[in-house]
């Protein structure tokens, strides 16, 4: 019977961590704690050029991870987007190179993430504040690959 629970209370951490690190999921993790987001994927030029261009409404811990297939100077402007995003731009590792709070809904100026960035998350405006996001803090997603900060598989809590 021990056995049986055993295997079980494995199966279902296995299950949580699993779960954890997903396709549509992206983790966060810093000295503040950790946030996991629902997200969309842009991965191809159409779709990080589209972005969240004319969402009216964002859910709270929902975001677009924009994927780039190597490590490059990105920019980013608010061109017909309706809501404040905050933008997240990543190393290859994982680790929170800059953070830019509530972009400005419309704004065409352009929102450098300097060099060497390989992700961005961008989020509701003015969640990265309310939460503690911040420069050197860590991201997860499986595509970050194996030599991330914090590769999938890895135990996400603090």
């Amino acid at each position: 019977m021990k056995s049986l629970i055993l295997a079980l209370v494995l199966g279902a951490v296995a299950q949580l961590a699993a779960a954890a690190c997903a396709e549509d999921r992206v983790t966060i993790r810093g000295d503040w704690g950790q946030a996991t987001f629902t997200v969309e994927i842009a991965d191809t030029p159409a779709t990080r050029a589209r972005g969240l261009m004319y969402v009216e409404t964002m859910p709270r811990m929902a975001g677009m991870l924009f994927i780039y297939d190597r490590p490059q100077p990105v920019s980013f402007w608010m061109k017909n987007t309706l809501i404040p995003l905050d933008m997240i731009f990543a190393s290859p590792a994982g680790e929170i190179l800059r953070v830019h709070e509530n972009a400005i809904p419309g704004d065409l100026t352009p929102i450098p993430g300097g060099d060497g960035v390989q992700m961005v998350l961008e989020i509701n405006g003015g969640l990265s504040a309310r939460l503690g996001i911040a420069a050197g803090d860590i991201m997860q997603h499986p595509a970050f690959g194996p030599d991330a900060i914090s590769p999938c598989g890895e135990k996400t809590d603090s």
